[in-house]
């Protein structure tokens, strides 16, 4: 009995023993989580006296020391990182933060060795593959910084304009980044198209451009809009027809069907919806303005854009048009149906047709034989009430004139009682060679 007493007591005072060393450890660990907390490399250091098995506050002070350091404290942010990796050889990002120390000292060789760990122990993470594309670029390693951002492309979208960045600072050869960087990915390539867009890279725009034709992958057509936008901007007329073209050839449903050849207007009788942008109708909002399609009142039954002013603003107007690819030195006959209920004031809706990159190099035909006189010309001005009837142009194009725009304009009234009120319709627009 007296020996079964003694195993007992023993027993609890084993048990007492360890419930009172967890006490004590998890009271340090406690006290270590509370300074690092706090986030400075002091607080950290306690952090670190309390728990000194903890690798991420090792891996947390060598990163603080790297920010804050103005020199000479490599080593330091060297040990620490490979502490935190003796402790925890398994954690990816601890080998990461290695292969930057080491970067750091001057050691690129042990940094190609630490950063090969990590992409091995997680070679999905983008974070980590952001990581190591960086080292390669700052070493001259520019294929392999390539590859390793197409993964982090394909990990995490989110961080695309990082990525387009890095390689287009990183290399002029585009050809190298759609080769090595860019996934067979229509939305992934369209993004990429539009980064060289809003950075003025249109050469490499025309290249990615034709490698997005050449992967015959599905896309929806409104995503190639701001690169013909691009186009027109930029003045690159022969790839704006060529892309346009191959937008048609395509999208036969959504492109082709728009156009009705030998007429230069696109979607002339409104049957589609205007896709505002490209070679297409483009409707820009305004207040005081709703522009609709109409299906019940068109010529012979035909649809109608239907444009509505409220009489709530006195509108200088310009802002239903469309951009159309001219031959200079070529005469031309314009014409469209026009509507109007009850549009008030001296200046009303009409058609207004000018050079797009200077208004003024237009000729007009009737004054060509005496002095030609070089200016944008426009249909009569609309006010009032009227049925349909055709509104024409004849003109011809100068020796500089490669696209126009045609666009339905108002200039604002002088008068006191300028507030723009009533309804015009708009069908059968046709641009033919006279």
């Amino acid at each position: 009995m007296r020996d079964k007493y003694a195993i007992t007591v023993l027993a609890r005072i084993f048990l007492a023993t360890c419930l009172l060393y967890c006490i004590y450890l998890a009271a340090r660990q406690g006290i270590a989580a509370w300074y690092f907390r706090k986030a400075s490399p002091e607080a950290i250091q306690a952090a670190i006296k309390w728990d000194p098995a903890n690798p991420e506050y090792y891996d947390a002070l060598a990163t603080l020391t790297h920010l804050y350091a103005a020199g000479g404290n490599s080593a330091e942010v060297v040990r620490l990182s490979e502490k935190a990796t003796t402790l925890s050889p398994y954690n990816a990002f601890y080998w990461a933060d290695l292969g930057a120390a080491y970067e750091w000292s001057g050691r690129n060789d042990d940094a190609l060795h630490a950063f090969t760990r990590a992409h091995g122990l997680f070679p999905n993470s983008p974070e980590i593959n952001w990581k190591i594309a960086n080292f390669y670029v700052r070493t001259g390693k520019i294929s392999d910084a390539l590859r390793t951002l197409k993964e982090v492309l394909l990990e995490d979208p989110s961080k695309e304009r990082q990525v387009f960045s890095l390689a287009a600072n990183a290399t002029a050869d585009n050809q190298e980044i759609l080769r090595e960087m860019l996934p067979p990915s229509a939305p992934i390539m369209l993004d990429y198209l539009n980064f060289q867009i809003e950075t003025n890279r249109m050469d490499p725009a025309a290249q990615t451009w034709a490698t997005l034709l050449e992967l015959k992958s599905p896309f929806d057509p409104a995503r190639a809009l701001p690169y013909l936008d691009a186009l027109i901007q930029h003045e690159h007329l022969d790839h704006l027809t060529e892309a346009w073209a191959a937008l048609s050839t395509r999208f036969p449903q959504e492109i082709a069907a728009r156009e009705s050849k030998p007429n230069l207007i696109t979607n002339a009788n409104f049957a589609f919806a205007p896709l505002n942008g490209g070679l297409d109708w483009r409707v820009i909002p305004v207040q005081g303005v709703a522009v609709t399609v109409d299906t019940s009142t068109g010529v012979d039954g035909s649809k109608s854009l239907r444009i509505n002013f409220d009489g709530t603003q006195n509108l200088d107007y310009a802002h239903v048009l469309q951009y159309v690819p001219v031959t200079p030195n070529t005469s031309y006959k314009f014409s469209a149906y026009m509507r109007a209920q009850g549009i008030t004031t001296d200046s009303g809706p009409r058609f207004v047709l000018q050079d797009a990159y200077d208004p003024a190099t237009l000729v007009d035909v009737s004054s060509e034989a005496a002095n030609p006189i070089r200016f944008s010309i426009s249909t009569d001005n609309l006010t009032g009430t009227s049925d349909w009837s055709p509104h024409q142009l004849e003109f011809k194009t100068t020796g500089n004139t490669r696209l126009l725009i045609v666009k339905v304009a108002r200039p604002p009234s002088h008068k006191f009682d300028n507030k723009l009120a009533g309804t015009i319709w708009i069908a059968h627009v046709t641009l033919l060679l006279k």
